[in-house]
């Protein structure tokens, strides 16, 4: 009878944990279909914009900050099929195709952590800085969802250079017709009085005349005046993660021994259609400075 009971309580455990995967996973699917809904609809929200603006493509841009934390967020229609997008971004080491493209970043891997992938990314600005003077992020990659009708993916790193934290990158998407798909990318951090008084010293020497790209005013010429400080700074930051996304993707239609040069020329050539916000330097310095970053890394990994 003894081993009957215990068989019986197995089993009825057995059908706990089955009941509540199923309920687990019916409502994994309700929250990613309701996902896909409301980029949808924020597209069909967007629509016009993305098709009357000042930034020669498809583009919505905005920027907030709350309290210690800044975020940018893009809204994209991409011209590539949801299937490469969503089929590509899967792997880790992808996303270290792209986080590379930025000028300001020296070096990622891709490695197994006890929780899943994690990219370890050097952030820096110097043109020859050595990896290990650079700031180092380690980023942990959770995709969220990979359905036909919704992708998802999420970079979460805990801390960052000079006082930074709570980094969060989440690029999420939907297919459109014609081949194409709608992107929404959101970049946040958190400072703290470190990170404030960086910020503060920054925009002070060598970012006091950046901007963005929200419009605030026009000057008396008729001239838009962009948004600048810390918002500024978000907006181009994000962007530039914008870019570097679309063109790996164009990338993709390349032979595989030219995929790394097509990802570096379309990046630097794509910055230059907004050299008030987005140039940091000429052309031969971004294009050697990546060439060397990503023969650099190579020979880490190997």
């Amino acid at each position: 009878m003894k081993a009957l009971r215990q068989a019986a309580a197995a089993t009825g455990r057995r059908l706990v944990k089955l009941a509540l995967a199923f309920v687990l996973g019916a409502a994994a699917v309700t929250a990613t279909a309701g996902d896909a809904a409301a980029l949808r609809a924020k597209y069909d929200q967007l629509r016009n914009e993305l098709q009357n603006n000042n930034f020669q493509r498809p583009l919505h841009i905005v920027s907030s900050q709350s309290g210690d934390t800044l975020r940018g967020e893009v809204y994209a229609v991409l011209e590539h099929p949801f299937n490469d997008l969503s089929t590509a971004l899967k792997d880790p080491s992808d996303w270290c195709d792209i986080l590379i493209l930025p000028f300001n970043t020296k070096y990622c891997h891709a490695v197994e952590g006890s929780r899943g992938a994690v990219l370890q990314v050097r952030i820096g600005r110097k043109f020859d800085q050595p990896v290990q003077d650079a700031y180092r992020v380690d980023f942990a990659l959770r995709q969220v969802a990979a359905t036909p009708e919704y992708f998802e993916s999420r970079l979460n790193a805990a801390s960052g250079p000079v006082g930074t934290s709570d980094y969060r990158i989440t690029l999420a998407a939907v297919p459109l017709d014609k081949g194409r798909s709608f992107m929404h990318l959101s970049y946040s951090y958190g400072f703290g009085a470190m990170g404030r008084f960086a910020m503060q010293a920054y925009l002070a020497t060598a970012g006091a005349d950046k901007v963005g790209f929200t419009m605030t005013a026009k000057d008396p010429g008729g001239q838009p005046v962009y948004i600048g400080g810390v918002r500024g700074a978000i907006e181009r930051n994000v962007m530039r993660y914008y870019l570097a996304i679309d063109a790996y993707l164009a990338s993709l239609k390349s032979p595989p021994d030219q995929r790394v040069e097509k990802r570096i020329q379309t990046w630097f050539n794509n910055t230059e259609r907004y050299p008030r916000q987005l140039r940091e330097m000429d052309r031969s310095t971004y294009v050697a400075m990546k060439r060397g970053e990503h023969e650099r890394q190579q020979a880490m990994i190997d």
